[in-house]
């Protein structure tokens, strides 16, 4: 299990989505999954022994499809980025993402890249195809647009102060004449090894950031969910569950592995009353919830 991860909203189309990106990439795994039990059925108005959630591994990212009803969709806020080692390459990965779906920037050559195109697939997930040589197959990209313009820079700074073994690996500010010169035109950062990308749009656009994406921080201690939530949360808002929304509108989970290993542990008695504790909380107690799933 990474220290990252992607989790991606879905209605009820988490394992059609998953069938269809096998179809995608070649280099993709079906990690683990989780069905709705009586009791978190009824929590989240879903049904019960429905998939709750899918985690695969594409080209080494660990993505989470995530069957939580329609309140949430992915948008282009967030995108996923492809690095292509070659034209082919690229084009057939479009070709595949782009059918049924929508092409947001036709796949082309540009002055910024031999040939990069931009879609969101017909569940609504917003990939980047692009010919280059990243040693990071998918990146997410963030992007700050609307009210959050301008903030590209900032928020890599608040991001990297948080986590250990962080950096910016490169960033570019718009030149004169292509855009407003304060603004980050492309970004590559690095959040304790794992590259993540952002920019900034000059381009109001009708969407922004939402719970349909978010990150997921795999935390293996009490200490580091407390660390990570007071710092996340700052200027932001907590939620439910382990979520929060940070002070640039972007969604994190902060969940200790231990959850996901006792979810996994296949007594439904015992996942009822983990649910019970964990609908109960924003920020997640590790002590609490072993105590919850060990009472019978």
């Amino acid at each position: 299990m990474k220290d990252f991860g992607v989790c991606l909203w879905f209605d009820d189309q988490g394992e059609e989505a998953f069938a269809f990106y096998q179809t995608v990439f070649k280099n993709i795994k079906r990690l683990r999954s989780t069905n709705y039990s009586d009791v978190n059925a009824k929590m989240a108005n879903r049904t019960k022994d429905s998939l709750m959630a899918l985690e695969l591994d594409i080209e080494g990212l660990e993505i989470m499809l995530l069957n939580g009803g329609p309140m949430f969709k992915p948008n282009p806020s967030i995108s996923l980025h492809v690095s292509c080692t070659s034209v082919a390459e690229c084009d057939e990965l479009f070709n595949k993402l782009a059918a049924g779906g929508d092409v947001l920037m036709p796949l082309d050559q540009y002055p910024f890249s031999e040939k990069f195109g931009w879609v969101n697939d017909k569940y609504g997930v917003s990939w980047r195809l692009n010919v280059d040589d990243s040693a990071q197959k998918i990146t997410p990209c963030i992007m700050f647009q609307g009210d959050t313009n301008g903030t590209a820079e900032r928020a890599m700074a608040h991001y990297i102060s948080i986590f250990a073994n962080s950096k910016v690996v490169a960033a570019h500010k718009f030149e004169a004449g292509e855009g407003p010169v304060n603004l980050v035109k492309h970004a590559i950062f690095e959040l304790n090894g794992e590259q993540f990308m952002a920019f900034d749009s000059p381009i109001e656009h009708a969407f922004n950031f939402t719970e349909g994406v978010s990150f997921i921080v795999n935390c293996n201690t009490q200490e580091e969910i407390d660390n990570f939530w007071s710092k996340l949360c700052e200027g932001g808002r907590p939620s439910q569950c382990g979520w929060l929304v940070d002070q640039f509108g972007v969604s994190w989970q902060i969940v200790p592995t231990v959850l996901i290993e006792m979810m996994q542990g296949g007594d439904r008695k015992r996942c009822d009353n983990l649910m019970l504790a964990l609908f109960k909380m924003s920020k997640l107690d590790i002590e609490t919830l072993k105590s919850a799933y060990a009472c019978k």
